[in-house]
């Protein structure tokens, strides 16, 4: 029988896990043996077509996460495998048409209520990664680095849309305003990641150490042509002409994590984030990946941090030194941050 269970009625019963309580109605860390973390995967609410309508320096009410507090979860399947058809309805719509609008889900989905989470659970610091549209059909990445600035336990990464007109002013211009890293997501962007203008793209970050963070592989549940452009194939080109960028492959693959795994064995520029993989495929990535390079997401607000923590802990059981690694000290050494605080 497995030393912990991987299933539990909703978020909050998570607290059967020993290093989870229950605080005033909230999921907390109990242990203060855990790790401090830097989540690589985070998001605010994203806009296109139009300026944000969300202010994101406010809390109108508790975060409403795209998977419900309240579902049921099962740890050891693909995470978006918990969603019912209801949920997936509602994150459709808000993610779409509520993109144009101020109220619905993305309204909850901003820095204070991010790093109120962070502070429940001991995430020390989360990456932001914004996904922009080209030639000005929206502006996230720098809208976003506004409302961060001067938040140390914020990162923010920016976005430049490989079809922009000039990639590397704009990349200059958001390194300038504190971007850390570069996001893309070739289905949302409608692009392959082994195109022309990609390659271009990924040499410029290379030039300014400027780390590529990837959404990387299908995840089921996006339409039939964004699943074509995720295929873990795609990626290789990128990984391999682009030796001097580094290349964080979002969800390890997601369903197609052992090619993900495979990159990471053959080149030494590609590291490995595990939102949304079950523990089953955590714990092999932490006995099998490159111990140096793997590293903590979350995907928040689509789910509770305390998800993604739950899975690494429970996949890290009996190796402090690897959960120390997942969860704070690769990320560190990846961004060029110092060391965890005791």
């Amino acid at each position: 029988m497995p030393k912990y269970p991987t299933r539990f009625e909703n978020l909050r019963d998570l607290a059967r896990l020993p290093w989870f309580d229950v605080s005033e109605g909230r999921l907390v860390v109990a242990d203060p043996a855990v790790p401090e973390a830097i989540d690589m995967h985070t998001h605010l609410a994203l806009a296109y077509l139009r300026p944000t309508q969300i202010d994101l320096s406010r809390a109108p009410r508790p975060t409403e996460h795209y998977l419900p507090e309240g579902r049921t979860l099962d740890l050891d399947v693909y995470l978006n495998r918990n969603f019912s058809p209801d949920d997936m309805g509602k994150m459709t719509r808000d993610l779409s048409l509520g993109a144009l609008r101020s109220g619905g889900m993305r309204a909850t989905h901003t820095i204070p209520n991010l790093v109120r989470e962070m502070g429940e659970l001991r995430i020390h610091q989360s990456v932001l990664l914004p996904i922009d549209w080209p030639r000005g059909l929206s502006d996230n990445a720098r809208t976003w680095m506004r409302a961060a600035e001067g938040q140390d336990d914020i990162i923010a990464f920016g976005s430049v849309h490989p079809f922009d007109r000039d990639i590397e002013a704009k990349l200059d211009q958001q390194q300038a305003m504190g971007a850390r890293g570069i996001k893309v997501h070739p289905a949302v962007q409608l692009v392959r990641p082994d195109g022309k203008r990609c390659m271009a793209l990924y040499r410029a970050c290379g030039q300014r150490d400027l780390p590529v963070f990837f959404h990387c592989g299908p995840v089921g549940i996006e339409s039939r042509f964004q699943r074509y452009l995720s295929q873990v194939r795609h990626y290789e080109r990128a990984i391999a002409e682009s030796p001097g960028t580094q290349f964080v492959l979002g969800h390890s693959g997601a369903l197609q994590m052992e090619e993900a795994l495979a990159f990471a064995h053959r080149y030494d520029n590609v590291w490995l984030e595990l939102a949304s993989q079950s523990v089953t495929n955590i714990r092999r990535l932490v006995d099998d990946a490159p111990t140096d390079r793997v590293v903590f997401g979350t995907d928040w607000p689509f789910y509770h941090q305390a998800t993604g923590l739950a899975k690494v802990l429970i996949a890290t059981d009996g190796d402090l030194d690897a959960r120390r690694r997942v969860l704070h000290d690769n990320a560190a050494a990846l961004l060029h941050l110092g060391a965890a605080r005791p």
